[in-house]
């Protein structure tokens, strides 16, 4: 019965790419993701290169993430105003810009270490406003039954193109330097740009509402939605402190790869593709689990355990033992996303998502913006493993406060409800 059930679920998965829609989004999806992640391990080897610093890279860290802090608000509110598919593909092609520009650095040998943040301060603008408007549109292209299934789908496309890239861009980076990798995901941004297009959804999920006030006045709304809700408000805080200070060590690996584990760009690959390969297991776990009862649990669980596979990572010396801790935290992480965002697009009404995925948008990028800094900068005087190891402790306090309130934030978030 058990066997019935989980193939039963995994089902879902084929009843989700059944559709013209969803083949051409989780397809653009898987491409241009790919693309990210072959240019993410070549530019976070090249800040370390240019500069031999952890500070440094926590900084580039950080100008990508930290715009989300003023962005993300105002993405959701024009994600829930704006015609979804057409601000999608904007964005998609302004991150082939970033792209070109940074290659023509690259190749023209000016690039410096204080450019690379100046763009990436540019691309983590555009990125949050690209990620609620694609969320966004998930609902439109399947039943409800199935946005379970869309959800995890979602994330497993995501972390296949982890598991994918990273591997791509480590052999490239050894072969043929930076800048192959750069052209790559230019060029499947552009392809996705072109492909959106064809995108055809029904005009109740192209937009979510027409505008009722300004744009600061509805990011204001979403912002006061998620505080005054029983179950987003603790679920939002817990995910803000494992994002701020274990989720950021995946996302500034170099500097752990080189001191501390004494590999080069290979190494960096290999435990980016083992982050990736155990996300996929973590998404197909959360598949078979296949219901919203139980996932408020599910996620604090897996942020426990994430929590865990960090100390595991950073006080070893052993680079095997230290891939499969990186395996671990990459299939806690996913589970942990996944349940999150599967309980919050099952019980957020449809004028309001965009505010709300772009507010937990919000939370997974700049809290590993915040992170990337502090750890960056304590590590210059601390070491790598010291202020980790601490921040972790802190994580794990935090986890026991999340299990005492489990029971009040499942009430309201383990339900299907799209009432405003």
């Amino acid at each position: 019965m058990r066997a019935a059930g989980i193939a039963s679920r995994l089902a879902g998965i084929g009843r989700v790419l059944s559709t013209r829609n969803t083949r051409i989004f989780y397809g653009c999806s898987l491409g241009s993701w790919s693309g990210q992640w072959v240019q993410k391990i070549a530019t976070d080897w090249l800040a370390w290169e240019l500069t031999h610093s952890p500070a440094w890279v926590g900084v580039i860290a950080f100008c990508n993430l930290a715009p989300s802090v003023l962005a993300s608000p105002l993405a959701g509110a024009a994600a829930d105003r704006m015609d979804r598919v057409r601000l999608t593909v904007l964005t998609q092609m302004l991150m082939a810009g970033h792209a070109a520009v940074l290659a023509v650095l690259v190749y023209t040998g000016t690039i410096r270490i204080e450019l690379m943040a100046i763009l990436e301060i540019g691309l983590g603008t555009v990125q949050a406003f690209s990620a609620p408007a694609r969320q966004s549109m998930v609902p439109g292209m399947v039943s409800r039954a199935d946005l379970p299934s869309a959800v995890a789908l979602n994330s497993l496309s995501f972390n296949l193109a982890r598991s994918i890239g990273p591997a791509i861009g480590g052999v490239v980076v050894a072969l043929s330097g930076v800048l192959p990798c750069l052209l790559i995901n230019m060029v499947g941004f552009l392809i996705a740009s072109v492909t959106l297009r064809t995108l055809k959804l029904d005009s109740r999920y192209r937009r979510g509402h027409a505008p009722t006030a300004s744009m600061v006045r509805e990011a204001l709304e979403g912002v006061q939605y998620v505080v005054r809700h029983p179950g987003m408000g603790p679920l939002f805080l817990f995910a803000s402190i494992i994002a701020m200070l274990v989720q950021v060590v995946p996302q500034t690996l170099p500097p752990f790869v080189d001191r501390l584990y004494h590999r080069g760009p290979e190494g960096l690959a290999m435990l980016s593709t083992s982050i990736g390969l155990a996300a996929l297991v973590g998404g197909l776990m959360i598949v078979a689990h296949g219901r919203l009862s139980g996932l408020c649990r599910v996620a604090i669980g897996a942020g426990g355990a994430l929590t865990l596979a960090t100390i595991g990572f950073i006080a070893t010396g052993s680079f095997a033992f230290a891939t499969l801790c990186a395996a671990a935290m990459g299939m806690a992480s996913t589970v942990h996303s996944i349940s999150a965002q599967t309980m919050l697009q099952s019980s957020t009404s449809g004028a309001m998502l965009g505010r709300v995925l772009s507010l937990w948008q919000l939370i997974t990028r700049a809290g590993p913006a915040v992170g990337a800094l502090i750890y960056g900068v304590a590590a210059e005087w601390a070491g790598l493993r010291l202020p980790v190891l601490v921040g972790s402790c802190v994580a794990l306090a935090a986890c026991l406060w999340a299990l005492r309130q489990a029971p009040a934030m499942a009430r309201s978030l383990e339900r299907s409800d799209t009432a405003t």
